[in-house]
């Protein structure tokens, strides 16, 4: 027997610049033209059917102006779309559109596109560059941010996936303009989630400025500009904060699934009819009321981060219509689940984490007592 070591050790630099801005378009333009992405003949601008007509058809052709060689590609928009089934239809097309390693992609769009396109990206020719350009607050909130890509499956969202970072996202406040009141919700509650799990400052502010993002009474979209701002840049700095010291989820990172253990759960059991940060409100509700039984919070703060996920407009309960059996059955799919076991991460007061005993960010919960809470 012979053993041959293959030693393969690395020093890589992910880092990357976040644009905040209104309109950058043009940014974009001068990036490529100054060489952000080097060795690029072509370009795969993929979005999805309602950003295509808003943003990608006018993006393209900027693009093809500047002397750039684009194409691009579109998917019908929405969760059900996140799929293996989509993500092979884009490879063909990309394929036999002929791209190959001397390729970029530009996802233009929210969550399910940066994710989505990100996967692709990842996986294509083993890996070609891609930039974000982040058209929700949802996506500029989370999901253009920290290089997680992934695709859903029936089971579970977010199943399939890898970590790969882009070379550049953009956060074009301008966008959120054409945004329904629904969508900036959802962006919302991703931001609540970032100050409660470690800013009370940022928690506070929120508390005072909320309705300078929206008017939950009548309907309205506000979005102060400031206050767009001010929102955009607290989530970069503090999502990064934990993205830098734990890039691939060894532990730390788990923090950042606050509220998403039964919330990516509820988002396949309703079919989809919960959009995603309607269903992290709920797991955030969820998780405070296991927090409070556990010690980890008092009633006063419990009700203050219900308080504010209610002005926002977000959901805190359940909805009847789901199966509560199903919904426990789903949870055993969520990617911090060890050895058969539902595993949480819970805030501590407002502001910071729970770190247990044995170091991890993490703990059992038991069937009994999500239900105690379902």
């Amino acid at each position: 027997m012979a053993i041959f070591h293959v030693p393969l050790k690395k020093k890589i630099d992910d880092s990357y610049d976040i644009e905040i801005g209104s309109n950058l378009f043009g940014s974009l333009i001068t990036d490529l033209k100054n060489g952000l992405i080097k060795n690029v003949s072509k370009y795969a601008l993929i979005t999805d059917s309602n950003v295509e007509k808003l943003y990608g058809r006018t993006l393209s052709q900027i693009l093809k102006k500047s002397g750039f060689e684009i194409e691009l590609f579109t998917f019908k928009a929405g969760e059900a779309s996140k799929t293996r089934t989509t993500k092979a239809r884009l490879e063909d097309r990309l394929i036999e559109r002929r791209f190959g390693r001397d390729s970029c992609i530009i996802a233009l769009g929210g969550g399910v596109v940066t994710d989505l396109a990100g996967f692709i990206a990842g996986t294509f020719s083993r890996g070609i560059p891609f930039i974000n350009y982040a058209t929700t607050l949802l996506a500029a909130a989370d999901a253009s941010i920290g290089g997680k890509t992934a695709v859903d499956t029936p089971a579970a969202t977010n199943l399939i996936g890898l970590f790969f970072q882009p070379k550049k996202v953009y956060i074009d406040i301008h966008t959120w303009q054409t945004l329904s009141l629904r969508d900036i919700q959802c962006g919302l509650a991703e931001t609540i989630k970032h100050a409660c799990m470690a800013d009370a400052a940022f928690f506070e502010y929120l508390e005072q400025h909320i309705e300078d993002m929206l008017d939950v009474e009548s309907g309205k979209k506000i979005l102060d500009k400031t206050a767009c701002e001010h929102i955009v840049r607290k989530n970069c700095e503090l999502k990064y904060n934990v993205v830098r010291k734990d890039e691939t989820e060894t532990n730390l990172r788990q923090i950042l699934n606050l509220g998403h253990t039964i919330g990516r759960a509820l988002e396949p059991v309703s079919k989809y009819t919960l959009l995603h940060g309607e269903a992290v409100a709920i797991g955030i509700a969820l998780q405070i009321r296991l927090g409070v039984k556990f010690g980890y919070l008092n009633q006063n703060q419990a009700e203050r981060v219900v308080a504010l996920l209610k002005r926002a407009g977000l959901p805190t309960e359940i909805p009847n219509s789901i199966n509560k059996q199903t919904l426990l059955a789903t949870l055993y799919t969520d990617k911090k689940v060890r050895k058969n076991k539902i595993r949480f991460v819970f805030q501590k007061g407002i502001g910071s984490m729970m770190r247990f005993k044995d170091g991890s960010y993490s703990r059992e919960v038991s069937e009994q007592e999500i239900k105690s809470v379902l």
